[in-house]
C-alpha cells in the first residue's frame, strides 16, 4: 500500500490543478509533491527494524519479515496518521518551505514550534510515540525543504499538497490493516475496525488488491491526461503474458493478508518481466518510426506492467473461483 497511497495522493492533486488550469509541469510537480507527503506518516514503520534485531537468520526470509510487521504493530497507524496531527503538520511544513529572506526566520520558527508541540504531546502518551513524531516531523520537513527550494510552489500551495497528502493517507489502510487512530491524542470512535471485503480471506486480499491496482490506473489515466498522451496506445502486446499466471492457483497455497508474499511478489514479477521484455520491431516498423524517448519507453513499460499485472489478476481469480475455491 505505501505506493498507492503516493499514486492515489499525486493522481488527486495532478487531476486538481489541471482542471484549475495549470500548466502541465506545475500540475505534476503539485501532485508529486503531494505523493510525497502521503508517504510521510509510514515513517512508522521504521521502528519495526527492532524486529529485525531479534531476527534469527537460521528461522529463514519469511520469518525476518513476520518478526519486521509484529514489531510494526507497537506504533504503526498511530501518531502519524491522524488526522488532527496532519491539520497541525501540514502548515507547519507549509512554513518551513518559505523562501522570502524577510520573512523565512519567522515562519520557521513558527513552523518548528508547531512541530515541537506536537512532539510534546507524543511524548505525553509514551516515548516510543515521540520518537515516532520526531521522525514523521524530520521527515516531513525535509519534504516541505525540498520543495520550496525545488519547486516554484508557493509555501501555501505546498502546505494545502501537505495536508491532502497527510489526510489521504490512512484511507488506504482501511482493507488492509488495523484502522488508524484517526483522531489522536483524542478517543476515535469511528471505524474501528477492519473493512471486510469478503468472508473468504483469500478474495479479501484478492480485492484489497484490486483497488490498489486501480489507484495505479487511476494515476497513470491522470498522467497521461495531464501529459496528452493515450493511456492504452502504449501498452504492448506483451502483456498478454499475464494470462499465465492462472496456474499460480493451482501450484501454490492461496494467499490472504498474514501469508500474501508468495502471491504479491510473484505477480508483480510478472508484471515487471511483461514491461521490461524485448522490444523486436519489424524492419519496417525501425526504418518509418523515431526511436521513443525516454519518458515515453518508461511509459510503455509502466503501461505494459500494470496491464500483465490486471490480466493475471483476473486470470488468477477465475481459476480460485470456479477451480480451488471452496465451495
Amino acid at each position: 500500500m505505501f505506493v498507492g497511497h503516493a499514486l492515489f495522493a499525486f493522481a488527486i492533486a495532478a487531476l486538481v490543478a489541471d482542471w484549475r488550469g495549470w500548466d502541465r509541469r506545475r500540475a505534476l510537480v503539485v501532485g508529486a509533491v503531494a505523493g510525497a507527503f502521503a508517504t510521510v506518516p509510514d515513517v512508522d514503520v521504521a521502528y519495526a527494524l527492532v524486529g529485525l534485531a531479534a531476527w534469527n537468520a537460521a528461522d529463514g526470509v519469511f520469518a525476518a519479515s513476520t518478526a519486521f510487521w509484529d514489531a510494526s504493530r507497537a506504533v504503526h497507524r498511530s501518531v502519524t496518521h491522524s488526522l488532527v496531527v496532519g491539520a497541525i503538520a501540514a502548515p507547519a511544513f507549509g512554513l518551513l518551505a518559505v523562501r522570502d529572506s524577510r520573512r523565512a526566520p519567522l515562519a520557521r520558527t513558527v513552523g518548528a514550534g508547531l512541530l515541537l508541540a506536537l512532539l510534546a504531546v507524543a511524548l505525553v502518551d509514551s516515548p516510543l510515540a515521540a520518537v515516532v513524531m520526531g521522525l514523521f516531523a524530520v521527515s516531513g520537513a525535509l519534504v516541505a525543504v525540498g520543495a520550496g527550494r525545488s519547486t516554484s510552489l508557493s509555501p501555501q500551495t505546498i502546505a494545502l499538497a501537505a495536508l491532502w497528502g497527510l489526510w489521504s493517507h490512512p484511507w488506504g489502510d482501511l482493507v488492509t490493516g488495523s484502522p488508524p487512530d484517526w483522531l489522536y491524542p483524542f478517543a476515535s470512535p469511528l471505524l474501528t475496525s477492519r473493512i471486510l471485503l469478503h468472508a473468504d480471506p483469500t478474495l479479501h486480499l484478492l480485492g484489497a488488491f484490486a483497488i490498489e491496482l486501480a489507484v495505479v490506473w487511476f494515476a497513470l489515466a491522470v498522467g497521461c491526461r495531464v501529459t496528452d498522451r493515450s493511456l492504452f496506445g502504449a501498452v504492448d502486446r506483451r502483456a498478454a503474458v499475464g494470462v499465465a499466471y492462472a496456474v499460480a492457483p493451482l501450484a501454490a497455497a492461496p494467499p490472504t493478508l498474514d501469508v500474501s508474499y508468495h502471491f504479491v511478489f510473484s505477480i508483480l514479477g510478472v508484471g515487471l518481466l511483461s514491461g521490461v521484455g524485448p522490444v523486436v520491431p519489424s524492419a519496417a516498423g525501425r526504418s518509418r518510426r523515431p526511436a521513443p524517448s525516454t519518458a515515453d519507453r518508461a511509459l510503455e513499460i509502466a503501461l505494459t506492467s500494470v496491464a500483465a499485472v490486471t490480466i493475471a489478476l483476473v486470470a488468477y481469480l477465475a481459476v480460485y473461483l470456479f477451480v480451488v475455491a471452496p465451495a
